[in-house]
């Protein structure tokens, strides 16, 4: 996919994470791109790495970044919390030029917005740390195995916190593995 394509489906990620009330700052970002990319298999070029607030993409930071720069995106400021990202009035160009590319995913985008849209940020790090470690250890062991292995890297989430994470990312993932099912069986 060219950076074009990419940054189309990161603009109506945005988009549609901003329609359903999500706050919308790049911890959002960050975390949503990441279930796009491991949990619905979108081929998105950034790598994550488990970081401060869970799976984290320096090159998604500069794209970002880059996004800004070219006017596809603003910083919304909110004092006195973070600034919230905005898809500008250009980025519904790139999104028309991408049409082809958006209607291939669209379903995984719009699945993963209406998984994470309402989530606050201490959630998405639960989440996505559960979704990170059930990837990188393997589904098949047991919710207690990785919900371990998620305090062993996020020791301040509780046990049950972290049982109810991985047991709410084992439903995601079924969910996707049917939802995307069902967009292949269509024409």
């Amino acid at each position: 996919m060219d950076r074009i394509q990419n940054a189309a489906l990161l603009l109506k990620l945005i988009e549609l994470l901003r329609v359903l009330g999500n706050w919308c700052g790049e911890t959002h970002v960050q975390k949503a791109t990441f279930f796009l990319k491991d949990l619905t298999q979108v081929p998105m070029p950034y790598d994550f790495i488990l970081y401060k607030h869970g799976p984290f993409s320096f090159e998604l930071r500069d794209e970002l970044t880059a996004l800004r720069a070219d006017g596809l995106i603003d910083l919304e400021p909110q004092w006195p919390y973070r600034p919230r990202i905005v898809p500008t009035d250009r980025s519904a160009y790139i999104q028309e030029i991408c049409s082809q590319t958006l209607r291939k995913y669209n379903a995984c985008i719009a699945f993963v917005a209406d998984k994470l849209g309402g989530k606050g940020v201490a959630d998405l790090e639960r989440l996505a740390t559960a979704l990170y470690v059930t990837k990188r250890t393997g589904a098949d062991r047991s919710v207690e195995e990785r919900a371990e292995e998620l305090r062993r890297h996020k020791p301040h989430i509780t046990m049950g916190g972290a049982k109810s994470a991985i047991v709410e990312v084992d439903k995601m993932m079924k969910e996707a593995e049917t939802h995307m099912r069902r967009g292949e069986d269509e024409p």
